[in-house]
């Protein structure tokens, strides 16, 4: 105990010695033209923020600087042997190092914690910092993008001639780094620059730091790009909804919409810059061609309700549509596969079948004068039955006519819907693989 209590003497006499004629305002050498030589080294606890949409680094150091001042070393056995003593900070000189590209309102500095003084004079300042810096934001492969973030540190007032600022090691601390749920710290380089400002002509030496990022992508893969991609596999099976449902063009402008929303949340983020991210693209791709699919399913949807007064279809549309089409997409009537041989279509059968309801009556009317009818009889009832059954016959053939009209244009707005669903299917694959193949 009367040890530790003359330690504790000696260290207040030592107090006393040093600070009765020292000043904190003057930097501490004994030739002034000579620089002083300040060593800086930063490591990185946290990164507690990346605000992508204002570039915006929020993240906590711990700075350490080290120097030598010529004015505070004594002889350690005059003093009990002591050779080391803390003091608050503000006892002593300090280098005025701030940091550069500092993003903070309020530019708050480093804590006001104590330094560590040796008896040669060499001091070193250890302080915590919560610190803002502005960050060139880069999105254009969000969310599979990466950062360089850089950390400028320098002197304010003086000069390269006044203080040497150099790094102590080549490349930040990360051994006490707390790891990031968003971010993944590749690396934290260290660099020393000299550069002269145009409002000086002296040389000012600065330490940049520069923070290598890669976002951790699962989040924006499980909640926005998959997500995305399933609902817009749903807009080419509106082609598969048959035309009398009434939702075909109902479930394409859902999906519009839905796509709109993700669309929404990804632009609330990102900041206003004329990169578009790759998943904005490959949103406003898919938004395109589900439009491009509603618009089709529309003009499908009038060629399928063509009524008993449309045209026949096309010598062309029949050989290209319903012949080639069909088979390649495997549309087929009800009883028939895609390797079965095709029916002769309605109103092209063998010549043994190509009597009419007149022809019917004739060969009754033979029969009739066969058995022994006799036509004086008849004559009287023979011309108004044989009108009626030919008016009957007509309207017969006419709404045959046109139920094979109409039939044939539903065919071909169902051929249609299959060879436009299989192609936009094949267009939103292809275009998935893009963008996941561009972002690897």
């Amino acid at each position: 105990p009367g040890c530790r209590g003359a330690q504790g003497r000696f260290a207040y006499k030592l107090l006393h010695d040093l600070f009765a004629n020292y000043s904190s305002a003057l930097r501490p050498v004994e030739d002034t033209d000579r620089a002083l030589n300040v060593t800086l080294q930063v490591t990185l606890s946290q990164i507690i923020d990346m605000d992508e949409r204002n570039q915006v680094l929020t993240s906590y150091l711990w700075v350490r600087q080290a120097w030598l001042d010529a004015h505070l070393t004594w002889d350690k056995d005059a003093y009990g042997g002591i050779d080391s003593i803390r003091i608050p900070s503000s006892y002593v000189w300090r280098p005025d190092i701030v940091l550069y590209n500092n993003a903070d309102d309020r530019f708050g500095g480093p804590m006001e914690t104590n330094v560590v003084l040796r008896s040669d004079g060499h001091i070193m300042w250890d302080s915590p910092a919560i610190t803002k810096s502005s960050c060139k934001v880069d999105v254009s492969y969000f969310p599979f993008d990466g950062q360089r973030c850089r950390l400028t540190f320098g002197s304010w007032t003086y000069n390269g001639n006044q203080i040497d600022l150099r790094n102590r090691l080549d490349t930040g601390d990360l051994t006490d780094f707390v790891e990031n749920v968003e971010w993944e710290v590749l690396g934290m380089p260290a660099t020393r620059n000299v550069i002269t400002y145009g409002c000086c002509s002296e040389p000012y030496p600065d330490v940049t730091y520069t923070l290598l990022l890669r976002r951790r992508a699962s989040f924006y893969i499980f909640n926005l790009l998959l997500p995305c991609i399933m609902v817009s596999f749903l807009a080419p099976l509106g082609f598969y909804l048959p035309a009398d449902s009434g939702e075909k063009v109902s479930l394409g402008v859902t999906v519009l919409l839905a796509l709109t929303v993700f669309q929404l949340l990804v632009a609330e983020s990102m900041p206003p810059s004329e990169s578009v991210p790759l998943i904005g693209k490959y949103y406003i791709a898919t938004m395109t061609m589900i439009t491009a699919s509603t618009a089709l399913t529309i003009f499908i949807m009038n060629v399928h309700h063509c009524g008993p007064g449309a045209r026949p279809v096309p010598p062309w549309a029949r050989r290209l549509i319903l012949h080639h089409m069909a088979r390649l997409c495997c549309v087929y009537e009800v009883g028939e596969s895609c390797k079965s041989p095709r029916r002769a279509p309605a109103g092209r059968v063998g010549k043994g079948n190509s009597g009419g309801p007149r022809e019917s009556l004739m060969e009754g009317e033979v029969g009739a004068e066969a058995g022994g009818c006799s036509r004086d009889r008849c004559v009287c009832h023979h011309h108004g039955l044989l009108r009626n059954v030919g008016y009957i016959a007509g309207c017969f053939r006419r709404h045959r006519a046109s139920q094979r009209r109409t039939g044939e244009w539903k065919k071909v707005a169902k051929v249609m819907d299959r060879f436009f669903m299989w192609v936009f299917f094949l267009m939103l694959f292809l275009m998935s693989v893009l963008v996941l193949g561009k972002a690897a």
